[in-house]
């Protein structure tokens, strides 16, 4: 053991005086020389072992067992030291390369993911120049320090840098146990990770992780450590370190903080957007009770101030964040999150060129603010606008509410909630039920009827005049919305069949058929807008589907492209069938029974596909339109369900002037007001009014041409 002594002093007194920043390697060198010792150990018996039993064999004499065993003795000793100084070799080059604890707070600072509009204008950023003031430990109140330690790492001052037992053990119960992911990294090893390495789930990294925490346990002490930690930490955005933290959320210095306010920001680093009370304020609430608990558990707080910090109000000052287009922002973050993971979206330095036009976002933006602002002696107090490339999928503009950052529902996204579409559903149906056989000349009974739903329950659906109009073709049931006869379509054609077909054009939120009855014609089943716009796409792709996306381009941080857009289609529906109802849904001559002959569904000049819904409850309005170049959906109503002003039940005083002025600019600005050419398998056959109409040409004869009108509708 005399060269291992040597070896050992000689490697000690290189890390101690050769680089002061490194004596890490003293306690590898520790644990080295502990392996070193029982290795040596099990070598010894297994040689004592091969002694014996070659005496006991008597097949060679003792002197030729004792030259094997010295032979085998230096051989093992020889490998085991080459193994011992290449180790050592690739340990000391390791541990060079190690970034220095001393660079806390100088280097490796979280990189910003950028996103941009289509032409290169930068909608949101967390800024690389990160937003810090640092504070001394002694200026915070020791709530604020306990509150961190309760919900980090209740054994910091316990423990050299990593917690075997308290970290990582528990750690691995969590997840085992739970099925809840936890990270088992001490305050002093998320600190080092946040200052000095990179985000990437490594073996590697996490040994960097660890060398470097016992390494800066040796350099720093635990308030010096904790000072650090509290200064560098996200809080969310650009926004690092506890004062910082403290401004932006509370307005107050850090040391002004309450200990709800307290335990509401420790809680936010370990995931700064998922609890981020500008996006999910219940998420932030239940985070900040959680830490709470911990304190209590811990012994920092009593029993009295854990239930009224629970119940002390979180008040947050209004978001100063630069950001354009803030619905679609998160959108698309989400969407990213989901690809990437939420540490490379938020430290990873992704540039994102994203499909949105910011200029027509800004405008659309203005129109929906103007409109909404008309009409709020209706009750209406929000609306929701979305604008897509059909042919392309591409979104152009999503504005999910009148004002992101209005209190308390502004940053709820309408655009992907779940809302009842009312009769703006009927063209998806229509459009099966022409897949069936029917024809736009079709003869609909539009009368009373009745249908048993069970023993004691009858269903009469109405017209939203309440009057009947007798017997007309498809084209004006679908093109004036009559209720009766979508039922009774729908009565025919079948209710599992609609939910599946609904399900292939793009409706998410259809599941169970069972949940639904024939009000499903009538919007009776909730769907979200960005699936209904998805579906009305394949109408405005002669029967195409091309997935909606937010996203051209994505590269990370050295320029290298991880993402370029890929156009994709599929065919659903037949081109003569999406034809045919995009025709009935631009007939202003067919809905002016309902709509009149001049209405906000009309654009002069451009042919526009457009269907309305209004919801029986009031509380849904819309109004989705398109042609070959743009679709426009618009949703008006309140984001509490409260029921509008009954006046908006023609379903064009809400949304249809939003739709209006939204389309009309686009096609000004940015169309050529191209329609569609008739498909191949679409013929003309003169029929009612002498007017003309449209058949598949395996299904012309269907339906016949004529009908009687009914002068006088009657009154339900």
């Amino acid at each position: 053991m005399i060269f291992f002594n040597l070896l050992y002093n000689f490697f000690y007194f290189f890390i101690f005086i050769g680089d002061g920043v490194k004596i890490i390697f003293f306690w590898v060198f520790l644990l080295l020389k502990l392996i070193l010792k029982i290795f040596l150990y099990f070598v010894k018996k297994i040689l004592l072992f091969t002694k014996k039993f070659f005496k006991r064999l008597k097949i060679i004499k003792n002197h030729l067992c004792s030259l094997l065993t010295i032979r085998i003795k230096y051989f093992l000793f020889g490998s085991i030291l080459t193994l011992l100084i290449i180790f050592i070799y690739q340990g000391l080059l390791f541990i060079k390369n190690l970034p220095s604890p001393k660079n806390i707070g100088k280097v490796n600072f979280p990189l910003s993911t950028h996103i941009y509009d289509r032409k290169g204008r930068i909608l949101y950023a967390i800024y690389r120049d990160q937003n810090r003031t640092p504070i001394k430990l002694s200026q915070l109140p020791k709530y604020v320090i306990e509150a961190t330690i309760a919900i980090e790492d209740k054994d910091f001052y316990n423990h050299h840098g990593v917690s075997l037992f308290g970290g990582i053990i528990r750690a691995v119960k969590e997840t085992l146990l739970k099925k809840k992911l936890q990270g088992g990294s001490t305050i002093t090893q998320q600190l080092v990770k946040s200052a000095l390495l990179t985000p990437e789930k490594t073996i590697t990294r996490k040994i960097k992780e660890v060398l470097l925490a016992l390494w800066t346990e040796r350099i720093y002490s635990k308030d010096q450590i904790l000072e650090m930690y509290l200064n560098q930490v996200p809080y969310g955005g650009s926004t690092y370190g506890i004062e910082e933290a403290a401004k932006r959320y509370f307005g107050k210095p850090a040391s002004q903080l309450t200990l709800s306010e307290a335990a509401t920001l420790a809680g936010l680093p370990q995931a700064p957007s998922s609890y981020s009370p500008y996006f999910n304020l219940n998420a932030t609430i239940n985070r900040r009770n959680e830490v709470l608990e911990a304190m209590y558990k811990n012994g920092f707080i009593s029993k009295e101030e854990l239930i009224k910090a629970k119940n002390e109000k979180i008040n947050i000052i209004p978001s100063k964040i630069g950001i354009k287009a803030p619905h679609f922002v998160f959108y698309l973050k989400d969407y990213l999150e989901k690809v990437y993971g939420t540490n490379v979206v938020e430290e990873g330095g992704l540039r994102v060129v994203s499909s949105l036009d910011l200029n027509i976002q800004q405008e659309i933006e203005k129109i929906l603010r103007e409109e909404i602002e008309k009409i709020k002696y209706l009750n209406v107090s929000n609306g929701a606008v979305l604008v897509i490339r059909p042919k392309t999928g591409e979104i152009l503009s999503m504005v999910g509410s009148v004002d992101y950052f209005a209190k308390p529902f502004g940053a709820y996204n309408v655009v992907t909630a779940l809302r009842q579409p009312g009769s703006a559903i009927k063209p998806i149906m229509y459009s099966l039920a022409l897949k069936k056989g029917y024809t736009a000349a079709t003869i609909v009974d539009d009368s009373p009827t009745a249908f048993r739903i069970s023993n004691t329950e009858i269903y009469q659906p109405v017209n939203y005049d309440n009057r009947f109009h007798g017997k007309i073709p498809l084209r004006y049931a679908l093109a004036n919305s009559y209720n009766v006869p979508a039922v009774k379509v729908l009565s025919t054609i079948g209710v599992d069949n609609f939910v599946e077909w609904g399900r292939k054009m793009g409706i998410t939120s259809w599941i169970d058929p069972s949940f639904y009855g024939l009000s499903l014609t009538l919007g009776g089943g909730e769907i979200r807008m960005i699936d209904l716009a998805q579906a009305y796409s394949i109408l405005a792709n002669l029967g195409y589907r091309v997935p909606i996306k937010g996203v051209l381009e994505i590269k990370d941080y050295f320029g290298n492209i991880n993402y370029t857009y890929e156009y994709q289609s599929e065919k659903i529906l037949d081109e003569g069938i999406a034809y045919i109802i995009s025709d009935i849904l631009s007939d202003n001559f067919a809905r002016q029974w309902a709509f009149g002959s001049h209405s906000f569904l009309e654009i002069p000049g451009y042919k526009v596909a457009v269907k309305t819904g209004t919801t029986d409850n009031k509380k849904d309005n819309w109004t989705i339109g398109y042609t070959p170049e743009f679709l426009v959906a618009v949703w008006v109503g309140n984001n509490d369900g409260t029921p509008m002003n009954p006046y908006l039940t023609s379903g064009i005083t809400g949304a249809a002037p939003i739709w209006n002025r939204v389309m009309t600019y686009l096609l000004r600005n940015y169309g050529t007001g191209a329609w569609y050419e008739k498909p191949e398998n679409v013929v003309v056959k003169k029929c009612y009014f002498g007017r003309d109409e449209f058949f598949l040409v395996d299904n012309q004869e269907a339906g016949g041409c004529y009908f009687s009108l009914t002068p006088s509708p009657t009154n339900q």
